[in-house]
C-alpha cells in the first residue's frame, strides 16, 4: 500500500495512494539525531520558515496565497522519535479532482512549500531578526507552559533525571536558556548545514500520479547534498537510577516512576504484549491502577501509566496528597506484582485488547493520521501496517502479557511536593 521512491541520496518519498479522501497532504522533514545542542534550533527553525520566504515575505501574503489554493494550510512539524527529533512542514490541501475544472492545487501547493523550504525570506544574508525573536518568544512560552502544567513538569524532571545519559533525557523543544542564546546567524548557519546533510522524508497522502508526486518532490530537495548516514535507533542506555525530590509551591504530590524493559519497537510480538500490559496496568479508565489504587483505595487524584516504545520505558504518573506517596508507590508496584503472577482478568484483557484495536482502526480515518503513522513508523522501525498490528494484538494471550510485564523493573523516582510538605 505505501510505494517508496528514493529521491536522492538520503531522501525518500513514500507515498500512500487514496481516493477516498477530499483533502490531501504532503509533509517534509528533516530528520536529525536528538542532542541538546541542536534541540532548541530544530524546534524553531520550521516556525521561522513559516514567517515568510522570498516570494511571500510575510503572513499576510502566504496566508492570501493559501486562500487562493482552496484554503490549504500549511504548519510547522517537530516530532521526536527515538533518538530522532525531526524539523519541518506539513501541507492540507483539497484535492485536485475536487476543484473547479482546470484549476490545480497540488502542483502549486508543493511549489509554496518549496518556496518556503528552500527560499526564506532574509535580511543582511541571515533570517529576519524579527521572526527569530519573535518566534523564539513563542517557543519559550510553549516550554515554560509545561512547567506550570506539574504532573507534566514532574515526567519532565523524570526524564532528564533518568536518561541523561540517553538522547530520550532531552526534551523534544530543547531548553529555555538555549532557546535564548539563538541568533539569526547561528540558525541560520543551522539551518544551511541540516538541509545539506540531513535525512530527508517526504510523505504525500491522495490520490494523484505516483509519477506527478515523484516529480514535485524532486524540486524539494536542493541539488547539491552532502547527505551524512543517521546513526540506528537505540533501546534506553541506561545510566544508574535513583530517586529525587523538588519541592515547589504546588497544592498535591505528584509522584513519576521509570522503568525500563526490554522490549521496544523493534522487536515485534514482545513490544504488542507490552503495549497490552501498559493498557492493564494503567492506561485506561479500566487498568489497575485506576480502578484499583484511585477508584478502590482512594489514594490519589489522578493515576496513569505511559509506555514509550521506541526506548522500552514504561512511566507511572500520579497526583495525591504527599503525605499518601509511599503507600501510592507501594500500590504501584503491587499491581505490577500482580499482572507478573497473571492476576489478569477476562475483561481487562479485551479491553485492552479493543482499546489497542479501536486506535489501530482510526488510523485509516484521515490523510492526516496515515501520514503520522507511517511516517513515525518509518522512522522508529515498526515493523507493522496498521492490518499486521491488528493481527499481532488478536494472538496476545494473558500469559504473553504477564510474561511482558515480568520483563519491566523500576528504574527511577522522581516526587514534586510542596513546600510545606513532609
Amino acid at each position: 500500500m505505501i510505494q517508496t521512491v528514493t529521491v536522492s541520496p538520503g531522501v525518500t518519498l513514500r507515498l500512500f495512494h487514496d481516493t477516498r479522501f477530499k483533502q490531501g497532504c504532503l509533509s517534509i522533514q528533516l530528520v536529525r539525531p536528538m542532542c541538546r545542542q541542536e534541540a532548541a534550533k530544530n524546534a524553531l527553525l520550521s516556525a521561522v520558515l513559516l514567517r515568510g520566504c522570498q516570494a511571500y515575505p510575510d503572513l499576510q501574503t502566504i496566508t492570501w496565497r493559501l486562500d487562493e489554493l482552496y484554503g490549504a494550510s500549511v504548519g510547522t512539524l517537530v516530532r521526536r522519535v527515538g533518538d530522532y527529533q525531526t524539523t519541518g512542514l506539513y501541507c492540507s490541501f483539497l484535492e485536485d479532482r475536487f476543484a473547479l475544472p482546470g484549476d490545480q492545487i497540488l502542483e502549486p501547493t508543493a511549489r509554496l512549500l518549496k518556496e518556503l523550504l528552500l527560499r526564506p525570506k532574509l535580511e543582511n544574508g541571515v533570517f529576519k531578526a524579527d521572526f527569530v525573536e519573535s518566534e523564539k518568544r513563542n517557543l519559550v512560552l510553549a516550554i515554560e507552559a509545561q512547567r506550570n502544567d506539574k504532573r507534566a513538569w514532574c515526567s519532565a524532571q523524570l526524564f532528564s533525571h533518568m536518561c541523561r545519559e540517553d538522547s530520550f533525557g532531552v526534551p523534544r523543544l530543547g531548553e529555555i536558556e538555549d532557546v535564548k542564546a539563538i541568533t539569526p546567524q547561528s540558525l541560520y548557519d543551522h539551518y544551511r548545514r541540516i538541509l545539506k546533510e540531513s535525512r530527508m522524508e517526504i510523505f504525500y497522502v491522495g490520490s494523484a500520479d505516483a509519477g506527478l508526486v515523484t516529480r514535485l518532490c524532486r524540486e524539494l530537495v536542493e541539488k547539491e547534498r552532502g547527505y551524512v548516514s543517521l546513526p540506528g535507533q537505540t533501546a534506553f542506555t541506561s545510566a544508574q537510577g535513583g530517586a529525587w525530590e523538588e519541592t515547589m509551591d504546588i497544592a498535591q504530590g505528584k509522584l513519576s516512576m521509570g522503568f525500563v524493559t526490554p522490549a521496544n519497537i523493534r522487536q515485534g510480538k514482545a513490544f504488542v504484549a507490552t503495549q497490552m500490559m501498559n493498557l492493564i496496568f494503567g492506561g485506561g479508565m479500566t487498568s489497575k491502577l485506576f480502578t484499583q489504587v484511585r477508584e478502590k483505595l482512594s489514594l490519589c487524584y489522578a493515576i496513569s501509566s505511559g509506555y514509550h516504545g521506541s526506548k522500552g520505558i514504561l512511566t507511572v504518573s500520579a497526583g495525591m496528597d504527599w503525605e499518601k506517596k509511599d503507600t501510592v508507590r507501594s500500590q504501584v508496584l503491587a499491581q505490577l506484582e500482580a499482572i507478573c503472577q497473571g492476576d489478569i482478568t477476562e475483561a481487562e484483557l479485551a479491553a485492552a485488547r479493543q482499546a489497542m484495536l479501536s486506535s489501530l482502526r482510526a488510523t485509516h480515518d484521515s490523510a492526516g493520521s496515515i501520514e503520522n503513522y507511517y511516517a513515525t513508523a518509518a522512522l522508529s522501525g515498526l515493523p507493522y501496517s496498521p492490518a499486521e498490528y491488528m493481527q499481532q494484538v488478536q494472538q496476545i494471550t494473558a500469559a504473553d502479557v504477564a510474561e511482558a510485564a515480568r520483563q519491566v523493573k523500576l528504574h527511577s523516582e522522581y516526587f514534586l511536593k510542596g513546600e510545606t510538605g513532609c
